[in-house]
Formats: structure tokens, C-alpha cells, sequence
């Protein structure tokens, strides 16, 4: 992937795919994960990966979601992932655990750290995965969600290459450095993953290529400059100034330093590392059970009280507060329905790969629904 950063739209919501074509969740669970199969990651792994992509486009975070397909084929091809890796626990302190991911794809990486925090969580009440020698990891929320269905509040973070310059900064040197919380589930859900960024730089990419100005305080220019014209953005604001700074700072203290790893700016951006040698990304997840703490029964009235308090309250427009997490399930209602609308490009790679592994592909639909999904900014994305 040539972009570090997903696509999105001034709301923070994904730029709604235009390319003509849908694919049903049955059909994209399928095809992920034969291409994943054919590029030799074991069924089981396969099926992970696939689950974790074909997931997340269904709640509409298209940048995090099937458009990542074609890039973790290319990591797989290039041995920047590892098809057979052996991840293992390299640092064993009871509640905290350093797991190496050998090289695998960030995804497994993450769902391994996920699996591991439940089972010292039960232990413990608590729980803290670190996690080096990886790659991207796709949507945070995948493994925090994990965390969450299991009756847990999942917690989890990841490094990335740097394209955010510091507040007053003009240098990028930190990436979009998400963060992502969940607890609950189904409309009882809270589920936040939210990049530490203005914007990402796959939306000024997109505005570069519609030929369209940059929303003020996205990006500054090479003289630390903010500026409305993408052909001269250089690095990509912190989100709320000198605040996100420190947010994006939190991430890398905990995802790279405190993981052992590489720091934003010492990330090799994608495509630009070398072949048969992992990114080297670091995340963090965590797992807090709410039994060690207030109590599972009390802790989920308080978070049915939030919520509920949340968005009941008096709204300032047309249309509900919302808590995050509705616009994904809006999503998800949605395209389990009408299908998974596509960009021109994705639809191309996918319907290639159909033809390729001889299963069924893509399809002309029709226009994208009008909802959308804030985007996580997860760290990078294909452009």
C-alpha cells in the first residue's frame, strides 16, 4: 500500500465508496479467505483475517475493512508477513505479557494479544499484552470488540509510521496512533476506536485527486503552514492541537517504547521496507475484568445508564446524540441487507482475485446508504 492513512470525510466518516459493485458478507468472507489461503497462511489464520476485514467493512470503515485485502496479499508475497509465523510470549509477568509476532500479520498478532489478555484477565482481573515484531493491524476495534463480547472492557492501541507533525511542529513524526475502548455488545455496546489525527492522509490523497481543498487545520505545508491545498500538504495536524500531540505521544509511549519497538519516525512507511523483514510495529492490548472491579452486574447498569443517558439527551440538529459505535451498527444493519458497496479500485482487485480462485466476486449494486461510519484511522491503508 502506497498511503498511511485511511480515506475519510470532514465528520471523520469514510468517503463513501462509488465504484458500482457490492459484494455480499458470505460472498467477501469467502473470497478473503481462499486469497488468503492461496497466499499460504493456514485455514484457521485464514478465516481470522478474512472474518476481521469482511467485519469491518460491514460497519462501514471501508479504508480498514476489504480495501486492506490487496496490501496484506502484497506483505504475504514479500515476506514482510510471515504466512507460517510462530508468534510466542517472550515476557511472562502474570498480568503483563510481551508477545513477539514473529512477522505475522498484524491481524493475528492482535487476535493472539486479544486471546491472551482474556485468559490472564480471568486470572488476574486484569491484563496487559505488549506486542512487537508485527504489522498493520488493520481496526483496533477488532480486538477490543473481541474483548467485549467476552464480557471485558477491551483497551488497545497500535505504533504506526509517522505522518502527524507535533503542535507548533513541522517535521511528521508521529503516526495516526489510534485508540480504541469497548464494552458491552449489541445496541448495549460502547465501542470507540478513534485515530489521534485531524484527519488521515488518505483523505487528503482523495481531495488531491478530486481536486477538491483540505478542510482548515488538517495539514500544514513544509513550512509548518496550515493549508487548504492538498498538493502542498506535508504532514497531517494532532487532533485538538497541542492535546492530540500528547494523545499521539501516549500511543507511541505505549505501543512502541514501552513494547520494545521502533518509534513512529523510525517505521519504515509502506512499501518502503525491506522484503522478508517485518514492519516492525508494536501494539498494546489490554483487558480489565469489571468483576474485580465494581462488579460485572453493576458495572453493566452503569454502562446501560451511560449510554442511555448519552443518547437521550437533547440534540442540537436533526437526528439522535449517538455514542460511539451506533453509526457501525447502522452500518452493519444495513449492508448485511444491501451488500458492501466497493470503490472502484477494490472492486477491480477483488473481482480479479474471484476470476483468479475461481469463486464468486463482486457484483453492480446499487449507491452506497447515506450512513456512515466514523472511521478509526487505524494506522495506514491502501490507497
Amino acid at each position: 500500500m502506497s498511503a498511511e492513512d485511511p480515506t475519510g470525510t470532514p465528520d471523520g466518516a469514510p468517503a463513501p465508496p462509488h465504484g458500482g459493485h457490492v459484494i455480499h458478507a458470505r460472498r467477501a468472507r469467502l473470497l478473503a479467505r481462499e486469497a488468503f489461503a492461496s497466499a499460504g497462511l493456514p485455514a484457521g489464520a485464514a478465516e481470522q483475517v478474512a472474518d476481521a476485514l469482511v467485519t469491518t467493512s460491514l460497519r462501514g470503515v471501508d479504508t480498514h475493512g476489504l480495501r486492506l485485502l490487496p496490501q496484506y496479499l502484497t506483505e504475504l508475497a514479500t515476506g514482510v508477513a510471515r504466512a507460517q509465523a510462530s508468534p510466542a510470549v517472550v515476557r511472562d509477568r502474570g498480568a503483563g505479557l510481551l508477545l513477539d509476532a514473529d512477522g505475522s500479520l498484524g491481524v493475528l498478532a492482535g487476535l493472539s494479544a486479544a486471546r491472551l489478555a482474556a485468559e490472564r484477565a480471568a486470572q488476574f482481573g486484569v491484563a496487559a499484552v505488549g506486542v512487537r515484531n508485527s504489522n498493520h493491524f488493520g481496526a483496533a476495534s477488532v480486538y477490543t470488540r473481541q474483548l467485549a463480547r467476552q464480557g471485558l472492557v477491551g483497551i488497545a492501541l497500535t505504533s504506526a509510521a509517522s505522518r502527524v507533525a507535533p503542535y507548533g511542529g513541522i517535521e511528521p513524526l508521529f503516526g495516526t496512533n489510534p485508540i480504541s475502548v469497548a464494552a458491552g455488545g449489541g445496541d448495549g455496546e460502547f465501542a470507540l476506536d478513534m485515530a489521534t489525527s485531524q484527519v488521515c492522509f488518505g483523505e487528503v490523497k482523495q481531495r488531491r485527486a478530486e481536486g477538491r481543498g483540505l478542510d482548515t487545520g488538517w495539514a500544514t505545508d513544509r513550512q509548518g503552514r496550515p493549508t487548504p491545498d492538498p498538493e502542498e500538504a506535508y504532514a497531517l495536524s494532532p487532533l485538538g492541537g497541542y492535546k492530540g500531540q500528547g494523545l499521539a505521544m501516549a500511543v507511541t509511549l505505549l505501543g512502541a517504547v514501552l513494547t520494545g519497538t521502533a518509534p513512529d519516525w523510525r517505521l519504515a512507511q509502506v512499501g518502503a521496507g525491506g522484503a522478508g523483514r517485518s514492519r516492525g510495529i508494536g501494539h498494546l492490548v489490554l483487558a480489565l475484568d469489571p468483576a474485580a472491579f465494581a462488579g460485572t452486574e453493576e458495572f453493566g447498569t452503569g454502562l446501560a445508564d451511560l449510554l442511555t443517558t448519552v443518547r437521550t439527551s437533547a440534540a442540537a440538529a436533526d437526528g439522535p446524540v449517538l455514542a460511539p459505535g451506533d453509526p457501525q451498527r447502522a452500518h452493519e444493519r444495513d449492508r448485511e441487507v444491501r451488500g458492501i458497496p466497493l470503490d472502484t479500485r477494490t472492486a477491480a482487485v477483488l473481482s480479479e482475485l474471484a476470476e483468479r480462485l475461481g469463486v464468486p466476486g463482486p457484483v453492480p449494486g446499487s449507491a452506497p446508504s447515506a450512513a456512515s461510519a466514523p472511521s478509526t484511522a487505524s494506522e495506514e491503508v491502501a490507497a
